[in-house]
């Protein structure tokens, strides 16, 4: 019992390694410029040993997909329907800087899919994403009706959002690099607040 036991806690520890590994390959070379040698190589582990667990690069990808979907989705499901309007999409830019600072890989693999034009995601994008962009619009909306928030296209307060808080993953060299010594993510949080509590505010 105690061998099956260490035998599953080997695979279990092998496959995170495995998708650790790739996320870094993808994250830097995309789906299409990613070789299984190369996320074997990033594994530690020879290419049969990895193909045992994954037998394709493809099925690499998916897992890595799978756990990424619920990590990027989870910010914006977490907007309150009930809560103060301003504060809940503050709240929710705060929930996407922090994705990039701390999720830098995982924002850059989406990235990459979507500009390859999200051939493994497609569906996801189509179901399970508008879905959720289609529920928190119409909380938008309603909010915006009430008169809690200033009036503006909330689909495209939602893109602005992306925009605005995944440069910083997804350009991060560039971003770093213009910004010296001083670390981005010292003022950025700051500086979207300011610049959302000003556009949202209702006027009049």
């Amino acid at each position: 019992m105690a061998k099956s036991q260490n035998t599953t806690r080997i695979q279990q520890r092998n496959r995170a390694i495995i998708l650790d590994a790739a996320l870094d390959v993808f994250s830097q070379n995309g789906f299409r410029g990613s070789t299984v040698d190369q996320i074997a190589k990033a594994a530690g582990l020879s290419k049969p040993n990895l193909l045992y667990y994954y037998p394709t690069k493809e099925s690499i990808f998916k897992a890595v997909l799978s756990d990424l979907l619920d990590t990027w989705l989870d910010p914006l499901r977490a907007m309150d329907h009930d809560g103060e309007p301003i504060e809940e999409i503050q709240a929710y830019v705060a929930r996407k800087i922090e994705m990039s600072r701390d999720f830098p890989r995982e924002s850059r693999l989406f990235a990459h899919e979507i500009i390859q034009g999200a051939p493994r995601m497609l569906e996801t994008l189509s179901t399970e994403l508008k879905d959720l962009v289609d529920e928190k619009t119409l909380v938008i909306e309603r909010w915006m009706n009430e008169g809690k928030l200033n009036r503006i296209h909330s689909r495209h307060l939602i893109f602005s959002i992306w925009s605005l808080t995944q440069h910083y993953a997804d350009f991060e060299v560039q971003v770093r690099t213009l910004m010296g010594d001083e670390d981005p993510y010292d003022a950025a949080p700051a500086f979207l607040e300011t610049l959302y509590h000003r556009l949202l505010t209702p006027t009049g």
